[in-house]
């Protein structure tokens, strides 16, 4: 008989808490940077999508998501690619 742990957990029990983001129904631009954007643009659009996610239901689920599933791209949880990118280093590390 197969291991039902260790089946996948139904998608909405997986992704439900997307339902309750202040992000659902926005421009995904304002979480994902455009090719070559760089510099003060970057950094004010980054600021807007962090002020939307400080305000956000959600915004730790968001975060724990990103983190399982070593995302580095865009905005999640509050956390930017780079920020992203350092936390999920220090997780690398401390793994035996």
């Amino acid at each position: 008989m197969p291991e039902l742990s260790r089946l996948p957990r139904p998608v909405t029990e997986s992704w439900d808490w997307q339902l309750s983001g202040l992000c659902r129904g926005m421009d995904s631009t304002y979480f994902f940077h455009k090719p070559n954007e760089r510099g003060a643009a970057r950094e004010q659009r980054e600021a807007a999508a962090k002020a939307v996610c400080q305000r956000c239901p959600v915004m730790q689920k968001c975060r724990e998501h990103a983190l399982e599933v070593q995302e580095t791209f865009g905005i999640w949880g509050g956390l930017g690619e780079s920020e992203l990118r350092a936390i999920l280093t220090q997780q690398a590390r401390r793994r035996p």
